[in-house]
């Protein structure tokens, strides 16, 4: 699949590779797959300084409040793929506004966001929406030490993750 030049994988694309084993999306739902990337679906959401934390159902989000949400999907990155994640348009249009960063090549493990209502509505999100979408890259060429062995902090984590999941950074 490596080809030594960074583009974005179409949709037949990726579906090849997962068919082929080099890149992996557990939980894999066909209604996710988009021209360009996938939309990853809502495990878990919770508000901090609350007690709210669900995994089933509905969630309103007060107006003006920050909260983190998880994936249904692991993702697993080989050492020349790496991706950016983009916040629906959909949830932009209600007032939503996320946190989000690069997927480094290697990574693999569910995926934390937090996210804010910015609006003076309640926005209501449930589990298993759609709710940012993974564009996947391929690097011009293989990283050369990939994010496991790098720093790893996240590696494997499942569920909403705000403190790295690991002791100490493996190099």
């Amino acid at each position: 699949m490596y080809r030594g030049i960074m583009c974005i994988l179409p949709d037949h694309e990726i579906l090849s590779c997962i068919q082929n084993g080099i890149l992996n999306i557990s939980d894999f739902y066909d209604g996710s797959l988009t021209p360009n990337g996938y939309d990853l679906r809502i495990a878990e959401i919770s508000i901090p300084d609350s007690e709210l934390k669900a995994s089933e159902g509905k969630v309103r989000i007060p107006p003006k409040t920050m909260f983190y949400v998880s994936t249904i999907e692991n993702v697993e990155l080989p050492n020349y793929i790496s991706a950016q994640l983009w916040l629906r348009t959909s949830w932009i249009r209600k007032g939503i506004l996320a946190g989000l960063g690069k997927v480094d090549a290697g990574f693999k493990g569910t995926l934390t966001f937090m996210g804010y209502n910015t609006s003076n509505n309640e926005i209501e999100l449930s589990i298993s929406d759609r709710f940012v979408q993974i564009v996947f890259e391929t690097l011009h060429s293989p990283a050369l030490i990939s994010y496991e062995k790098r720093s790893g902090n996240y590696q494997g984590q499942r569920g909403i993750t705000l403190s790295p999941v690991l002791d100490k950074v493996q190099r």
